[in-house]
């Protein structure tokens, strides 16, 4: 199975994940491909991602994610709980940092939903932290240094001891991610 997690604010209509289901439809019509739409809520969002790993693993599925910023922290959580591989794009480190700057009204561009960040959701997303990562082989994470929305530097920080690619300039959204599906599926085995 392969679950791709997106970020903060977007949705499996982003120009990755829409890159990502056509890739996988293209090249791996029949592996189990999952992308779904997250909740805005930190807890419903993870329950809901755990629900398909269980789902996964009960099938006997091979675990892999796909993560992208605030994606990437909860695959982190995900290979590191359930086991499995883990593909990071520009991933979120400490995104409970970064709560304060977001509570209030929120709009998904993608999904056209009104909501709001709470103070509780910064504590939510903090369970899910994952201080050290003790598979580092199960890792391999995508930095452009351009990244505007996060510090690139703390995901190198984090992830040093993984594969990581390391690419200059650039920006959040990961320039050229199309390019580098070949190497992603090599990674996580996708046959």
């Amino acid at each position: 199975m392969l679950l791709y997690i997106h970020g903060f604010n977007s949705s499996p209509l982003s120009d990755k994940a829409k890159e990502t289901a056509d890739y996988i439809k293209q090249r791996f019509p029949d592996y189990p491909f999952h992308q779904p739409q997250l909740p805005s809520s930190p807890k419903a969002a993870m329950t809901l991602l755990c629900g398909i790993v269980e789902q996964a693993k009960a099938k006997g599925e091979p675990l892999t994610y796909i993560g992208s910023s605030l994606g990437g922290y909860f695959a982190s959580y995900l290979a590191e709980q359930y086991g499995g591989k883990a593909v990071l794009i520009n991933p979120a480190v400490k995104p409970f940092e970064l709560f304060d700057g977001f509570l209030g009204p929120q709009y998904n561009p993608y999904t056209d939903e009104h909501y709001q960040v709470l103070p509780q959701h910064k504590l939510d997303v903090a369970e899910y932290n994952t201080e050290v990562i003790r598979r580092p082989d199960r890792f391999l994470v995508f930095l452009q240094t351009g990244d505007e929305v996060l510090d690139y530097r703390q995901a190198l920080s984090k992830y040093h001891c993984c594969q990581l690619h390391l690419e200059a300039n650039g920006d959040h959204s990961f320039i050229g991610y199309n390019n580098q599906l070949d190497k992603i599926c090599d990674f996580l085995q996708i046959k």
